[in-house]
């Protein structure tokens, strides 16, 4: 088991997503970095979307309550274990009594905002409706609905496990690297109201960059940048919207659907971040700035199957490193 000793860390237990549910009006939740759970859950010999912790506030802390094996994947928050610094991206092991403590990412913007703690087996809450993720405004899922605070407690899957230590990963963010000008990017795909703006507009969109406002958190991303202005005002009726989803409202200033994002909206739908780099805008700080990079189709598929084959590539070394067979690893 491990107790929380932080209090208002917007910490929250996350797994891959509730995937089925969208039609009964719930949306999908999940890890706002789905490379980081996975790949940390790998690490442990884990199913790869057992649920762990996703932390986006620091300082945060837990005690562990049992001898525990765990990984530490997502930003670089100089953790420490007692007094022992400890490597990102890498496998632990924890006894009994001994506290956990991330502090602030390091290395700025390129580093991350969001860290993920995996424990062998994996968080053990109840699924609700297929997932064990944390739906904040539904209040279900995840530990009671809500996020994490002070005294709250979480079994780990494994209890006293113990894991082969001295092994790590380079982080996807170095591992695949994406940027335009020294700016972090993510590629997107134009979408159903895309030619419906101003040609200087959508240009604007593509040459200049997007500053993550401090009003945005895992419903979504409002971004402030040069206006988007279409050509002619639009009403639309609500409409279906996924996570990645760029809508842009009256005053043209855009907003990304993250993970939590509600099943359903009315606003023009200028672009879609592809798949396989919303780990990226996950990632990316308040404040941080973004650039947005015109994907076609087939390169949307192509860059999913890269991150599938660093998935597969994390498989085999971690299976190398135990002496277990290889299997194919998906998120």
């Amino acid at each position: 088991m491990i107790e929380i000793l932080s209090s208002a860390a917007l910490a929250t237990v996350q797994d891959l997503g509730r995937t089925g549910s969208l039609r009964w009006g719930v949306g999908t939740s999940g890890a706002m970095d789905n490379l980081a759970l996975a790949a940390g859950n790998l690490l442990l010999g884990n199913e790869l979307g057992a649920a762990a912790v996703e932390v986006p506030v620091f300082p945060f802390k837990v005690r562990f309550a049992e001898n525990c094996a765990f990984a530490l994947t997502g930003a670089d928050c100089a953790a420490r274990l007692d007094d022992q610094p400890l490597l990102p991206w890498w496998v632990h092991q924890a006894r009994a009594g001994q506290v956990l403590t991330l502090g602030l990412p390091q290395g700025g913007a390129q580093r991350g905002s969001r860290a993920v703690l995996c424990v062998a087996g994996g968080i053990d809450v109840p699924e609700v409706l297929g997932s064990r993720s944390t739906q904040l405004r539904g209040a279900f899922g995840g530990h009671e609905g809500r996020a994490l605070r002070r005294g709250h407690v979480l079994r780990a899957a494994a209890t006293g496990s113990t894991c082969r230590t001295g092994f790590g990963l380079v982080p996807p963010a170095l591992a695949l690297p994406l940027q335009r000008d020294g700016v972090a990017a993510v590629r997107v795909l134009p979408a159903a109201e895309y030619m419906a703006f101003e040609p200087a507009s959508r240009d604007a969109f593509w040459a200049g960059e997007w500053k993550i406002t401090p009003q945005s958190d895992r419903y979504g991303y409002r971004l402030e940048g040069e206006p988007l202005r279409p050509i002619a005002p639009m009403e639309l009726r609500s409409h279906g919207i996924v996570p990645g989803v760029i809508q842009v409202p009256h005053n043209g200033q855009p907003i990304i659907q993250m993970r939590d994002a509600q099943p359903s909206g009315g606003y023009p739908k200028f672009g879609t971040v592809i798949e396989a780099d919303m780990w990226r805008l996950g990632q990316a700080p308040i404040g941080s700035r973004v650039r947005f990079v015109e994907a076609t189709w087939d390169e949307a598929l192509d860059a999913l199957d890269e991150v599938r084959a660093w998935l597969d590539k994390v498989a085999r070394m971690v299976a190398l490193h135990r002496g277990a067979p290889v299997a194919a690893a998906r998120a």
